[in-house]
């Protein structure tokens, strides 16, 4: 670090009231009234000094930062290529060039002839500081694809359709679209949801190919501020799928491919907290939800008649319910028990299920691409923390399973010199918490080591304990890294994700807070020892945290962080406001959700005292988690906090909420945060 100081931002007092309380909020200020345009020259100015700051204390460990990220790189294959998958007449497969940032998009008819470049992401990405693909759709007769771009990070895509014979772009083009892309079967009608001015899909529509998008037709428009709204399709390629709903209650419509004009069919009316998705094979749906059990059960309903569901599969205790699809012979339920990734084949005649087995004892196995719906092979994929990313073939007659790929590591990786264990942490209630936990072999439990800590643990998002690249430069130098498999996530089931939000949400923040203890009565680490990282809602449990056990943590980051929760559950003029309500609660009309989420919340419960080095990202067009909340916090922790370590906030001003977008410059951020944690532990020379 230099001798200059910090940026300091300006107090701003701002009067709030809610519910007979009144508080001062100091940085109210850094929020632009014109968002999602920035134009006020105090805020950019503020966090152009702030990434100044970044920039200047990140200086001496360039060199590091370079070690790591050439060390990342080589351990990605550049050239590297899917495997291709058989859909109808073509293979289809993407691809990486040497020294690409982008991918490129291929297809090959089945009965021979020349690769056919369908898309190539880094022509579309040229001159842009941001991009992101979205959705795909190929027309059912192979000529034409509907494809969607984001070009800086607002996560507004604009949807674009390219002829494949002949390689021409069409005039048309959609703007303001998010979401998924459906190809009617008449190959001229085109499904798409639109985003509003909040950020929110409340209308889907069709488009017809060769107008106007102006007069594209609504084919469902959702009344409901909190719900959003989305397009799909069945497997068996019969029925339009309309989707809308919350984080807790769903409702589906079925229009015919064959005619998206229809009367959109409605499968059951919304019930809230009643989730439920919807497949169909051979006029019948396949419904999975939770309509009886937080596990989930499986339900089947005539076309005809879709709201008359006949249980199939009954909720069971011990197997959590997650997946359902259907092919042409037979269907594929998935589902966890004791955390741990399940696949099981059903006969539709009835029968026991045949359920694929995994050698080790700690996974994450799933569906791979089976875009065809009559198959005797299933593609799917298998990794740990030890074993690189596998695609396998399984012969769904003899149950064999041949490997296709093993994710290739170019600079060499050697399985044996790591271990993974699973563990189960007693919480400060008796809850059993599981660890997943990598290290290196001659790693010691004599609480002499850095370990790093890694959780979400909000919207029934289960981490799972897969491989990772990149993070062998910390265990490589002597860290152990470990995910918290807290309550917020839905890892043991829908009900471990209940015990964690709305009332319940403090679990959240206890369970990574005792984990940490636990590893270090166990010797993995000391205090102070322990490094920690979150983004997002899992950014807010690092804000969280560190106000409640400072001392614990060694250094944090904080990505993209939902801290400035009681403004933010305020405001449902915000994107994601009022669809957020049943996930924390509604503070504007429930003075105990008010009460509770002030009680928790990181910005407003910062106080005088030390803190450990923080790292703390933001994006500037970021819709989920607008660029002010982590700014706000930053200064508010830079006035507050009594210590002197480190405080860093860089703030990407062209990028949004999974920062930058190329695969090279995502690598270069994790550098980053990696050369940040290893510098706070006292490895920076390693």
């Amino acid at each position: 670090m230099t001798d200059a100081k910090p940026p300091v931002a300006a107090i701003k007092p701002q009067t709030n009231e809610r519910h007979g309380v009144r508080w001062i909020d100091d940085y109210a200020w850094l929020r632009d009234p014109g968002y999602p345009d920035v134009k006020d020259e105090e805020i950019l100015a503020y966090l152009k000094a702030e990434n100044d700051w970044f920039e200047g204390a990140m200086a001496p460990h360039q060199p590091l930062i370079e070690t790591l990220f050439q060390e990342m790189k080589g351990r990605i294959k550049e050239d590297d290529a899917s495997v291709p998958a058989k859909d109808g007449d073509y293979l289809y497969w993407r691809s990486f060039e040497i020294g690409a940032q982008y991918r490129k998009w291929w297809r090959r008819p089945v009965a021979g002839g020349p690769d056919e470049l369908m898309l190539d992401e880094t022509v579309l990405a040229e001159g842009k500081d941001y991009f992101q693909l979205g959705a795909m759709d190929v027309t059912a007769d192979d000529r034409l694809l509907a494809f969607s771009v984001d070009d800086d990070g607002s996560e507004r895509y604009t949807i674009r359709i390219r002829d494949l014979t002949t390689g021409e772009m069409l005039r048309d083009e959609i703007e303001g679209t998010l979401g998924g892309i459906v190809w009617a079967e008449d190959n001229r009608s085109l499904l798409y949801g639109e985003v509003n001015d909040n950020w929110r899909i409340d209308t889907i529509k069709l488009h017809r190919l060769g107008t106007d998008a102006a007069d594209d037709v609504v084919i469902y428009e959702e009344p409901d501020d909190g719900f959003q709204a989305g397009v799909g399709m069945t497997h068996s390629r019969k029925w339009i799928l309309v989707a809308t709903g919350d984080n807790v209650t769903s409702e589906v419509r079925l229009l015919p491919a064959t005619d998206p004009m229809a009367e959109p069919v409605l499968v059951r009316a919304r019930v809230p907290g009643v989730e439920y998705e919807v497949e169909e094979h051979d006029g019948t749906l396949f419904i999975r939800t939770n309509d009886t059990d937080t596990n989930f059960r499986l339900v089947t309903a005539p076309v005809e008649r879709p709201g008359e569901w006949t249980e199939l599969i009954a909720p069971s205790r011990d197997f959590y319910l997650t997946d359902v699809s259907t092919f042409a012979d037979f269907y594929v339920v998935e589902g966890r028990e004791k955390g741990l990734d399940q696949i099981e084949l059903r006969d539709y005649a009835g029968g026991p299920p045949k359920r694929i087995t995994f050698p080790e004892a700690s996974y994450v196995a799933g569906l791979d691409e089976n875009p065809e719906y009559k198959v005797d092979t299933l593609r799917l994929s298998y990794e740990s923390m030890v074993t690189p990313d596998t695609v396998v073939d399984y012969d769904v007659a003899t149950a064999a399973q041949t490997v296709l790929k093993v994710q290739e590591i170019p600079s060499g990786y050697d399985a044996s010199a790591y271990v993974t264990e699973r563990i189960e942490i007693a919480a400060r209630d008796g809850t059993m918490i599981p660890v997943s936990i990598v290290h290196g072999r001659d790693f010691k439990r004599d609480g002499t080591q850095p370990l790093h800590l890694y959780a979400y643990g909000a919207y029934g998002y289960a981490i799972p304990p897969g491989f990772s690249t990149a993070r062998l430069s910390l265990v490589d130098r002597g860290f152990a890294y470990a995910i918290a498999h807290i309550r917020g996530g839905d890892d043991l089931g829908q009900q471990w994700y209940l015990d964690g939000k709305l009332e319940k949400r403090t679990n959240t923040f206890n369970d990574f807070v005792d984990v940490a203890k636990a590893l270090i009565e166990r010797g993995y680490t000391a205090k102070g020892r322990i490094t920690a990282s979150g983004g997002s809602a899992g950014g807010e449990l690092m804000g969280a945290v560190v106000n409640s056990d400072p001392d614990l943590w060694g250094a944090v980051v904080a990505h993209v962080p939902f801290v400035d929760v009681v403004n933010t559950m305020l405001d449902p003029d915000l994107p994601l406001t009022p669809g957020e309500w049943p996930e924390w609660g509604n503070p504007i009309e429930d003075a105990d959700a008010f009460a509770l989420i002030r009680s928790y919340s990181p910005y407003d419960n910062v106080r005088a005292q030390p803190y450990p080095p923080m790292l703390i990202t933001g994006g500037l067009n970021d819709p989920r988690v607008t660029y002010w909340e982590p700014a706000k916090w930053t200064a508010r922790l830079r006035a507050t906090k009594t210590d002197d370590n480190v405080l860093l906030l860089k703030t990407n001003m062209g990028a949004g909420h999974g920062g930058k977008s190329g695969r090279f410059d995502s690598l270069r951020e994790t550098a980053e945060e990696f050369a940040f944690l290893l510098w706070q532990s006292g490895k920076a020379a390693g």
